[in-house]
């Protein structure tokens, strides 16, 4: 594996009246049923930040240290990257109280609700940002009640060095099959761990075809059977899973996303300007390359640009 990710190359196209304004760079990972590489552009080999699409590797790496989580639900919700919707928040709130803590345990950054509708809705109501509200309070909560299992202490429970974080690296290591690359500082404070498109697809895939209960298949079970926990409602990752059942799906700043679904493939993408817009249109050709077939896949093959509030062109996969 090189150390340094080349950069990708023209993956999606922005078309106004007509006209390409505008081209969105990438890579993209495609492997088949059996975890084999069967189609890809860009550069699939070097490492890359996916974000908060490692976040189900994290979650198993918490179920392995002794994570002990009753509804399914709580389980999403700790591989989540949510929306600040109200029954995130509560959801979040509740697991804390459970273990007599509150928000305050959390050393995620205090946030505005991810979501557009829910973060209006706070400001309307005269609040503000809160722990709670930040998008990754669920994986640290997740991280904060694992050191309370294992018998670890919560101080600084988020450095590369604590045991949690040490478990949680041998977890993405496993799953991806490589070693990391490079740790860096997510946006939430906690550990972001540099591995390869290919790495982070073979990954989704193992986790959807690992045996039943399993840490890794109880993640995306939950993942899976409580879409909405791990996004919004309104949220791409949600929406794929629940509109293409089977379907395991994460997205991560930056332009990252990942799916994978069993029996037939994974897909991994990362857009070089970190574009939300084009990572669907081309995790859509990709899937379908696979022979994926979903009304929900239609909605997100290319997604419309407006001009005076009507449709006037797309941004459309290239490949």
């Amino acid at each position: 594996m090189r150390t340094t990710y080349e950069g990708g190359v023209p993956l999606a196209e922005v078309v106004r009246s007509g006209f390409v304004e505008g081209l969105h760079h990438g890579s993209v990972a495609v492997l088949d049923a059996a975890g084999a590489p069967v189609a890809g552009a860009g550069d699939v080999t070097s490492p890359i930040f996916p974000r908060s699409a490692s976040k189900p590797m994290q979650a198993i790496g918490m179920l392995r240290a002794g994570l002990a989580l009753s509804d399914p639900a709580d389980v999403a919700l700790v591989s989540a990257s949510h929306a600040g919707e109200d029954f995130h928040v509560a959801r979040v709130g509740a697991l804390l109280a459970a273990a007599g803590l509150d928000e305050s345990a959390l050393d995620c950054p205090p946030d505005l609700p991810l979501g557009e509708l829910a973060r209006e809705a706070v400001l309307r109501a005269g609040d503000g940002p809160t722990r709670a509200r930040m998008n990754c309070s669920g994986k640290h909560t997740g991280m904060v009640l694992t050191c309370l299992a294992a018998g670890w202490s919560r101080e600084g429970y988020w450095r590369p060095e604590h045991p949690l974080q040490q478990r949680l690296r041998a977890a993405v290591e496993e799953f991806t099959g490589e070693r990391v690359a490079a740790v860096g500082v997510d946006g939430c404070g906690a550990p972001v761990l540099a591995v390869s498109l290919t790495g982070l697809a073979r990954a989704f895939l193992r986790l959807v075809t690992g045996e039943p209960g399993s840490a890794e298949r109880t993640v995306a079970d939950a993942m899976r059977a409580y879409p909405e926990v791990v996004g919004g409602t309104w949220a791409e990752d949600s929406r794929l899973m629940r509109g293409l059942p089977g379907t395991l799906a994460k997205i991560g700043a930056e332009g990252v996303i990942a799916a994978a679904l069993p029996g037939v493939g994974a897909v991994a993408v990362k857009i070089d300007d970190g574009a939300t817009r084009a990572r669907m249109p081309v995790l859509v050709s990709a899937l379908r390359r696979l022979g994926a077939r979903a009304p929900v896949l239609d909605e997100y093959a290319e997604l419309p640009l407006l001009g005076g509030g009507l449709p006037v062109g797309a941004v459309r996969p290239l490949w």
